[in-house]
């Protein structure tokens, strides 16, 4: 439900994340308070809630910081909004507060990560500098917290990691003595300095930190309210939050918040129609598709900028997570690549998928696949009890990330495979085979091609180029036996394309009259048909990054 409608024109901001300033701009908002009326009714000590990027976790945080701080007056920002409508409007400004935000806690050593978390938790101390300064603390309580602030300004002192540790704690402890009550604490992004750990190989310097840092404050802490983080993945409890069992998960699977994070379909329509815009299918097509729990989601990154710009794009990037897929996906290739493939060619895919722990801590496919579910690259069509998801693509704004994905996996430049499948689709066959000649010889050399299958693999991989245009289909029964790839045009405008690879070590094998053959197996078995419409007909011979090949067009 969108609030303080504009009596004019609508002001729709791009990149605010903050709630106040969001409200105080009056700035078009979609009403998302119900999420504090959930969380006060939950009553969990620690949630834990998981979305992908761009999914308007942080404004979320920012808003429950907000409504619960007892040093704002808050009244005028939640003014008209669900939340004031609701018994849980006199919690407004009731409690002490701790918010962090850990979405810039990154580095390539864990020096200049920690220092980046300390430069974070300080923000806070800094807020409440006035309980210690002014005395308003026990003395013994107001030398530590001033040893633990001095120490996060100078990291040259030997002792400074150790209080980070317990920064949080002691802030926490501090809090509630002065003010009589819990405290809540909501951290945004928790993940991030552990991912980037990982990435770079310096987890376990960081771990430490770390780890005493959240499980002191959020286990067997009587200063502490409740607290509330989000994050992009799940990191195993076994590793930071050692022991502690009072944390309550929830995945973008999970009925908890499924509609408090992205828009729905009616605020989605109300926000175009405020901006004189339609949702009909071309934008559906773009940007719906993701399902929570059990609703359907649209990105709202890309909703907010599609109104703003009122030209439709893919607006949503996920460079961050693509450095770990991909080097995932390089790392357990062999057992990856089955599921992979059937998902590009079927475009959805049925599998058993972990979220209990992120891919760094467990490295096997069924947390692979969590990632890519929890990174946004996919969605849960279907889950079953039995935690079996029907897995795929959300949108085509998607698919355009998906597709350089897929590109990264194989090794080949994304813009090289866009103009190879252009020119195949213009019937240039020509152009295309020189693109196709030159794309092998560019592949990294580690890319297996030892085997007929292997380029059968790598170019129903490369198809991801093509699924807006094509159904395709690999090693179905058509005519007289299996084709290797057949592309079924999905309007007439397009011709249908049919494959048959074929690849030799002898050196002396002319690698035309291989593909020659490989042709004359397409007309021989007859792979065309039922295809309705023009279908041009390929057959590629190779050797090792050689390859030679002939076409016809029906």
């Amino acid at each position: 439900m969108s609030v303080r409608e504009q009596p004019t024109k609508v002001k729709m901001a791009i990149g605010i994340d903050n709630f106040r300033e969001m409200r105080e701009k009056q700035n078009y908002y979609v009403d998302k308070t119900r999420l504090i009326a959930e969380y006060l009714t939950a009553g969990d000590k620690v949630t834990l809630l998981t979305r992908p990027r761009r999914f308007g976790k942080t404004l979320n945080m920012s808003m429950l910081a907000e409504f619960f701080d007892i040093t704002k007056d808050s009244s005028d920002i939640f003014e008209g909004t669900e939340i004031m409508e609701t018994k849980w409007a006199d919690k407004m400004n009731q409690y002490p507060v701790i918010a962090l935000s850990f979405a810039n806690a990154r580095g390539e050593n864990a020096q200049f990560l920690l220092n980046q978390l300390s430069g974070e938790v300080r923000k806070e101390y800094m807020r409440y500098e006035f309980l210690w300064n002014e005395k308003k603390l026990p003395e013994a309580m107001c030398r530590e917290l001033q040893r633990i602030y001095d120490c996060m300004w100078s990291w040259e002192k030997k002792d400074g990691f150790d209080y980070l540790s317990l920064s949080l704690t002691g802030l926490c402890t501090a809090l509630e003595w002065y003010y009589g009550k819990g405290v809540k604490v909501f951290i945004d992004e928790y993940d991030t300095p552990v991912m980037q750990a990982l990435i770079s190989g310096f987890y376990q310097e960081i771990r430490p930190v770390f780890s005493v840092m959240l499980g002191s404050l959020l286990k067997g802490n009587a200063s502490f309210e409740s607290a509330f983080l989000t994050g992009i993945q799940r990191v195993a409890k076994e590793n930071i939050f050692s022991g502690l069992n009072n944390l309550a998960v929830c995945t973008v699977n999970s009925p908890e918040y499924a509609d408090c994070f992205g828009f729905t379909e009616q605020e989605t329509r109300e926000l175009l129609d405020a901006c004189g815009l339609k949702l009909d299918e071309r934008v559906r097509k773009m940007y719906d598709g993701y399902r929570f729990g059990e609703f359907h989601i649209y990105n709202p990154w890309s909703i907010t900028n599609y109104a703003r710009r009122k030209r439709m794009e893919p607006f949503w990037v996920n460079t961050s997570e693509n450095s770990l897929i991909r080097s995932a996906m390089k790392e357990i290739e062999e057992q990856f690549r089955p599921g992979y493939e059937t998902l590009i060619e079927s475009g959805t895919y049925r599998t058993e998928v972990k979220m209990d722990s992120s891919y760094y801590e467990v490295r096997d496919v069924e947390t692979l696949w969590g990632m890519l579910l929890s990174a946004g690259m996919l969605t849960a069509e279907e889950v079953s009890e039995d935690g079996i998801c029907t897995l795929r693509v959300p949108n085509r704004e998607v698919m355009r990330a998906f597709r350089e994905l897929t590109a990264l996996y194989i090794g080949a430049a994304e813009g090289s495979m866009a103009q190879m499948f252009r020119r195949l689709m213009e019937k240039d066959l020509e152009a295309f085979a020189g693109e196709y000649k030159r794309l092998l010889r560019t592949l990294p050399s580690y890319y297996d091609l030892k085997e007929e299958n292997s380029y059968h693999m790598m170019m129903l991989g490369m198809c991801t180029f093509l699924t807006g245009e094509y159904d395709v289909e690999s090693n179905r029964e058509s005519g007289k036996g299996r084709s290797d790839i057949i592309l079924k045009a999905k309007t007439g405008e397009k011709p249908n394309i049919v494959m048959e690879f074929k690849y030799i070590r002898d050196e002396k094998k002319d690698l035309r009259e291989l593909a020659e053959e490989a042709l004359e197996q397409i007309e021989r078995k007859d792979y065309a048909a039922g295809l309705q419409g023009e279908v041009v007909c390929i057959g590629l011979g190779h050797r090792g990054k050689e390859a030679e090949m002939e076409w016809s067009v029906k």
